[in-house]
């Protein structure tokens, strides 16, 4: 695995990405606009629902 470069903040060591999922996010990448941004909403969803949950279950 290897550092990932966050867009937003910067490089991180806290996170490092194997092979399928830098090639999911290269595929997404090159998607049209309108389809990246609906799996992007649906993505931040899932992972919102799921720390919802997580924080819950303590």
């Amino acid at each position: 695995m290897r550092p990932v470069k966050d867009y937003l903040a910067g490089t991180t060591d806290k996170v490092s990405m194997d092979k399928q999922t830098l090639k999911l996010i290269d595929d997404i990448e090159e998607l049209e606009a309108s389809i990246k941004d609906k799996l992007l909403f649906l993505a931040n969803a899932i992972i919102r629902d799921a720390m919802t949950g997580k924080a819950y279950a303590q």
